[in-house]
C-alpha cells in the first residue's frame, strides 16, 4: 500500500510539473525597455530589441505586465509591447488569451524576486524602500533630495555669514592698520621737521627773523 501511494504522488508530481513549467513564447514588438517590475516607474535591466524572441513565464491578472525571460536574463514587459502565436495569428498578450497561450497568472513581490534576480544589480541596495511600490520610492527620494537641498542651502547661507563677517573684520583690521600708519607717519614728520630757527643764518635772511 506504501508503495502504491509513493507511485501515485511521483505520477501527480509528473503530471503537475509541465503546468508548474509553463511559459509562452512571444516576441517584442519594439525596443522596449525590460524592468525590474511591473510599472515604467521600476528599474531598466535591460533593452529587448524589436521583434526579438521572448520567452513569457507569467502575466498579472490586475495589470497587464508580463514575466519575461530574454537571453537568460528575467524582468517585466508590458503586455502591449508582446506579442505571441494564437490560432496561426499573432495577437498582443492580454488577459483574455492568457488561458488559451498557456500563461499562468502570477503575483509580484519585489523581496522574492529581485532575490532570486537582481542580487548584482545596484537597485538592490534599496531593495526596502522599493518593496513599498515605486510610488513611495520616488516619493521617499523627493523628499530625501530636497532635505539634501535644504541642508545645501542652510550651509551656503552660513557660509555666506560667514564670509561676510570675515571681509568685514578684515576691513577694519587693514583700515586700522591704515590710520595707524598714517598718524605714525605723520608724528615721525612732525619729529622729522627741521626747527629752522637752529641753523646759521646770513644777515639779512628773513628766516633767521622766525
Amino acid at each position: 500500500m506504501k508503495n502504491l501511494f509513493v507511485k501515485i504522488a511521483a505520477i501527480g508530481m509528473f503530471v503537475l510539473a509541465p503546468a508548474i513549467a509553463q511559459a509562452a513564447e512571444g516576441y517584442s514588438t519594439a525596443n522596449v525597455n525590460m524592468r525590474a517590475g511591473p510599472s515604467t516607474r521600476y528599474p531598466a535591466v535591460a533593452i529587448i530589441p524589436a521583434g526579438s524572441s521572448v520567452e513569457i513565464r507569467g502575466c498579472l491578472s490586475e495589470v497587464n505586465w508580463c514575466d519575461v525571460e530574454f537571453y537568460g536574463g528575467r524582468g517585466w514587459v508590458s503586455g502591449q509591447y508582446v506579442q505571441a502565436l494564437y490560432q496561426q495569428r499573432r495577437i498582443y498578450v492580454g488577459p483574455q488569451y492568457y488561458r488559451p497561450l498557456g500563461i499562468p497568472m502570477i503575483r509580484f513581490n519585489v523581496d522574492n524576486y529581485w532575490d532570486r534576480y537582481y542580487r548584482n544589480r545596484d537597485f538592490y541596495r534599496e531593495r526596502d524602500r522599493w518593496s513599498r511600490g515605486p510610488d513611495y520610492y520616488y516619493r521617499d527620494r523627493d523628499n530625501r533630495d530636497r532635505d539634501n537641498r535644504d541642508r545645501d542651502r542652510d550651509w551656503r547661507d552660513r557660509n555666506r555669514d560667514r564670509d561676510w563677517r570675515d571681509d568685514n573684520q578684515g576691513d577694519r583690521q587693514r583700515d586700522e592698520r591704515q590710520g595707524d600708519g598714517r598718524r605714525w607717519d605723520d608724528r615721525r614728520g612732525d619729529d622729522r621737521r627741521p626747527d629752522r630757527r637752529n641753523f646759521d643764518c646770513r644777515p639779512g635772511d628773513p628766516a633767521c627773523d622766525e
